[in-house]
C-alpha cells in the first residue's frame, strides 16, 4: 500500500510539474485529445499501461 501511495504521489508531482512549466502546451494537447478518437485514446492508454507494468516489473524484480 505504501507503494501505491508513492507512485501516485509521483504521478501528481510530473503531472504538476508539466503544468507548471508549461500550461499552453498542456492545454493544446487537451485540445488535441478532444479531437482524437476514442479507440486511439485507448490503444494509447493499454501501450501506456503495458510500458508501466512492464517497467515496475523490471525494476521490482
Amino acid at each position: 500500500m505504501n507503494d501505491l501511495i508513492v507512485a501516485l504521489g509521483l504521478v501528481l508531482a510530473m503531472e504538476g510539474t508539466l503544468y507548471a512549466l508549461a500550461p499552453g502546451g498542456m492545454k493544446s494537447m487537451m485540445r488535441s485529445a478532444l479531437q482524437t478518437s476514442d479507440q486511439t485514446l485507448r490503444i494509447a492508454g493499454l501501450v501506456a499501461l503495458a510500458l508501466g507494468v512492464v517497467l515496475v516489473w523490471v525494476v521490482r524484480g
